[in-house]
């Protein structure tokens, strides 16, 4: 079953919960444009293939066809999103908590921001949404774990996936090049960087798009008196939505992201800041075409950890390191435990 944009507007109107719903959706996605994309434009910044303005110009559009091309080829991440926690039977309870979680979210990620901290815009999400489930259904219960799996799947993916393919799509440029004239190499790599950082905002795009097409699938679903999305067609007008929205956000940029990312963890050359984002690219390649939802944050920043490992590994910033994994440790509790509490606020209030 589809929804037309006309009918949307016109529950949208009706319900101010899932108005609520839809604004703080559009906010979460545009944080996530901010703060998340230029993750992916980093290593083009610092290795001066493209200038910061261009580089972030290049990545809203890129980010923009990401969530657009994807979610209508597999959009299989947006419906693990949905079926992977259950808020109940009371649907304008489960909208409540809906939108408890999404400005959980949205609180999370802005403050982790500020710090110039790169955040997992994905871990916030599913821990906001599972903080919410369990809020509403007073237990674990709301918790599908069998979907859940796979966001430990996921994570695991994540790291070691993205760290392995870094190392070993380095190792291999290295050994092609290994006799070529640097300056020829490094004209040629100027190029391809640009071409990985563009398919590294495409697959940001493709993967964190559909988490939170997921999201409003989901509002749309508990306004319709629907506890779940089956049978539930994505409508294409809220794949432009989204993929606009993250545009827009990807636009503001993020030069301290940038900065932290691309610079503080490790030193890159322009071949190395290709394999990073040739790897990355990949590693979320995979994961989308399978359901995975994974942080682009982890695969890009293990990805350059792989890259970095294969000159030495005291070329990676550890304090750095150290500083974004105790980040992401703190997210899942923090996040969830903000949007438990928000959720239990919200229910009493409204």
């Amino acid at each position: 079953m589809g929804i037309s944009f006309t009918d949307f507007l016109q529950q949208m109107a009706s319900s101010p919960v899932l108005c609520i719903t839809v604004v703080l959706t559009l906010g979460v996605i545009f944080v996530n444009g901010w703060t998340d994309a230029p993750n992916a434009i980093a290593t083009c910044i610092t290795t001066r293939c493209m200038t910061a303005r261009n580089a972030i110009w290049m990545s809203a559009i890129f980010n923009f066809l990401g969530v657009f091309v994807m979610t209508q080829i597999n959009s299989s991440v947006a419906s693990t999103i949905s079926n992977m926690v259950d808020f109940g039977g009371d649907t304008r309870q489960a909208l409540i908590a809906l939108c408890a979680a999404l400005f959980s979210i949205v609180v999370y990620s802005v403050g982790a921001s500020i710090f110039g901290i790169p955040t997992s815009e994905s871990h916030s999400l599913i821990a906001g949404l599972s903080g919410a489930a369990i809020a509403i259904q007073n237990g674990i219960g709301g918790i599908n774990m069998e979907e859940w799996a796979k966001v430990l799947y996921g994570l695991v993916l994540s790291l070691l996936l993205g760290f392995a393919t870094g190392w070993l799509v380095c190792r291999a440029v290295t050994g092609i090049c290994r006799y070529m004239d640097r300056r020829k190499t490094n004209r040629f790599f100027k190029g391809a960087q640009i071409f990985g950082a563009a398919a590294m905002s495409f697959m940001h795009g493709a993967q964190d798009g559909q988490k939170f097409i997921g999201v409003l699938f989901l509002g749309m679903a508990f306004c319709n008196g629907q506890s779940n999305v089956e049978n539930m067609v994505i409508p294409l007008w809220l794949m432009l939505l989204c993929s606009v929205v993250m545009g827009v956000g990807t636009s503001v940029g993020g030069e301290k992201i940038i900065k932290s990312v691309g610079m503080d963890m490790v030193r890159l050359e322009k071949y190395q800041g290709f394999s990073a984002d040739l790897s990355a690219a990949l590693c979320l390649l995979y994961s989308s075409l399978f359901g995975i939802p994974v942080s682009t944050t982890h695969t890009k920043t293990t990805a350059i950890m792989g890259v970095g490992a294969v000159k030495r590994l005291s070329a990676i910033n550890f304090g750095v390191v150290k500083e974004m994994l105790l980040t992401w440790v703190f997210t899942f509790p923090g996040c969830g435990l903000i949007s438990y509490a928000m959720a239990k606020l919200f229910m009493a209030i409204f």
